[in-house]
């Protein structure tokens, strides 16, 4: 069950134009630090002072060798398929990872309606079907959650991070984020779902998941 008072029949207007200039911003970033970076200068209100290169939507093979080169985090989300013409992102999971990896929701208008596609940096191998299909209008929360947990096996993932430690929920829930300029509860909603879950699943007498 979801936690208390989250709306999940919550439906955005849309997608598309007319968006503010940081919803529009931050839904083309693949990056997932560089969509970070560029969330604390909006909300600093210094968006004039973003680096450009922080705002491209994706990065060139050779600067996302460099980040690698730092520190493999840094290439998070920027091996996501890079969007199509009129494509944006509407929301996003990303896991603590040592290469930070990113799971995406794709939206573009077709002569169908709206298409909606979830994408990961493996050339979809971290997924399930159905990972695409198309709607007449922008989904409620609870249909989106419901979408993205068909396309990623995301339980089986913290099975094969935690299942060995006993579910920790601290360190579950520390490996988690949830991300959408879209839909505000997305995070919280993941959460709770995630937290459900721990409960089922968590060893009886294991005083870490208390």
């Amino acid at each position: 069950m979801p936690a208390p008072g989250l709306n999940l029949s919550f439906r955005p207007k849309t997608y598309f134009w007319p968006l503010g200039l940081k919803t529009h911003a931050l839904s083309s970033i693949k990056g997932a630090d560089r969509k970070a970076l560029a969330a604390q200068f909006f909300e600093e209100g210094r968006e004039a002072e973003i680096p450009p290169k922080v705002l491209q939507p994706s990065l060139s093979e050779s600067d996302r060798r460099r980040a690698g080169a730092v520190h493999p985090s840094l290439m998070g989300g920027e091996y996501l398929p890079d969007h199509d013409p009129g494509e944006i992102e509407i929301a996003r999971i990303t896991l603590a990872s040592v290469t930070q990896d990113v799971t995406s929701v794709y939206v573009a208008r077709t002569s169908d309606g709206i298409r909606f596609r979830v994408v990961d940096e493996y050339d979809s191998e971290t997924l399930t079907s159905p990972s695409e299909f198309t709607s007449a209008e922008p989904l409620t929360l609870g249909e989106l959650f419901d979408f993205v947990m068909e396309a990623l096996d995301l339980y089986s993932v913290l099975e094969m991070n935690f299942g060995d430690s006993g579910y920790a929920r601290e360190q579950v829930l520390a490996f988690l984020h949830a991300s959408s300029e879209f839909y505000p509860e997305w995070d919280r909603l993941l959460r709770s779902r995630v937290e459900a879950w721990l409960d089922e699943n968590a060893p009886e007498g294991d005083d870490e998941v208390e």
